[in-house]
């Protein structure tokens, strides 16, 4: 059974793909209905090898804290772990909600799926 916050959460996504003809958020909205178990997780580390600095990034699943960041970087999960956020915020980046995320890249333009 999806949880409410998730279907709220890809009704708003499938909502903004259509006011703003962006398929990036109908897409996130597909992968947020998906089974939590066939979600992806990603670690800081591997976040670290794809992205520069000041990217901006989706990631559809949860971010773990293994690794290190050398760059600041703009997120935005499904889940996050307390070490993951830590190294993110003390590397300078910031962590977004889909909603802010919409808000500041109605388009889609600019950001990056990873997982």
């Amino acid at each position: 059974m999806t949880n409410q916050v998730v279907m709220q959460m890809a009704k708003e996504l499938k909502g903004a793909s259509k006011k703003n003809n962006a398929p990036i958020w109908s897409r996130l909205a597909e992968l947020a209905l998906k089974p939590s178990s066939a979600r992806r997780t990603i670690n800081i580390g591997q976040i670290d090898k794809f992205v520069k600095d000041n990217d901006v990034i989706v990631v559809p699943g949860k971010v773990l804290g293994t690794g290190y960041l050398s760059h600041k970087i703009t997120l935005c999960s499904f889940s996050i772990s307390t070490s993951g956020a830590k190294k993110i915020l003390d590397s300078g980046g910031k962590i977004l909600n889909f909603t802010d995320l919409i808000k500041s890249h109605p388009t889609g333009k600019g950001v990056i799926i990873i997982g």
